[in-house]
């Protein structure tokens, strides 16, 4: 009858680490969830056109080079400021709170050139209000130009862009698949661990041989009975 239920047992723990899924599963299941996230918000979000206008600092006879290039700097930061935005917003066609948030200006500091860049859901618009912008810019910053001894001048034009700026399904999925494995694989790392069940079988070892043994009382019992005989 032991035996049998020894055996049951035996075979219940084996079915049921059989059935019990891998301790890795969150890592599969995560990179599986964030491609899915991924992939879904490449075909849901509506695509975004990125037109890039460019405005070089250029100093007079009477300017070091080195003083345009500070200067550029300058006017890359007020080139989203809100007394330029409100010169560009007529040719922009939008609003000067909505333009704000369009508009980017970046420049080098090895060079005196500032990248205006503009950002919509139409090409046309997103050039539009790059060369509005550098328009802007370059005017308020002209009316300065005896007292500074630097001008902006054009560069070059931002034109229509023919493909999307912004990421497509397949790469938003991967993106999303390989923050979904960094995330299971952080979890795994960091979830506690789970004491096998072998390490608690040893434990139950030493009562059962203590159990075994006789007791004291019984130990000196043995002992008188042998010393008699």
């Amino acid at each position: 009858m032991a035996d049998t239920a020894d055996q049951k047992k035996t075979d219940h723990r084996r079915r049921a680490r059989f059935l019990r899924p891998p301790t890795w599963w969150p890592l599969p299941a995560a990179a599986l969830l964030g491609l899915a996230a991924g992939g879904a918000y490449g075909v849901l979000k509506a695509p975004e056109y990125a037109a890039t206008s460019y405005v070089v600092a250029v100093p007079d006879d009477t300017t070091e080079p080195a003083t345009a290039l500070g200067f550029s700097q300058a006017y890359a930061r007020i080139a989203t400021s809100s007394s330029t935005l409100a010169y560009a917003q007529p040719r922009a066609g939008v609003s000067a709170r909505r333009l704000r948030t369009q508009v980017r200006a970046e420049t080098s500091p090895e060079s005196p050139m500032i990248a205006i860049t503009g950002t919509s859901k139409s090409p046309a618009q997103a050039a539009d209000i790059a060369n509005a912008v550098a328009d802007a810019l370059s005017l308020s910053s002209n009316q300065a130009a005896k007292s500074t001894g630097v001008q902006l001048l054009l560069f070059s034009q931002a034109v229509a862009p023919t493909e999307p700026a912004s990421p497509s399904a397949p790469v938003s999925g991967a993106v999303g698949l390989c923050a979904g494995g960094l995330l299971g694989g952080l979890w795994l790392l960091a979830r506690p661990r789970r004491r096998p069940e072998a390490a608690a079988a040893p434990a139950a070892a030493p009562a059962e041989e203590y159990a075994s043994l006789p007791a004291q009382g019984e130990h000196s019992e043995t002992k008188e009975k042998e010393s008699a005989r």
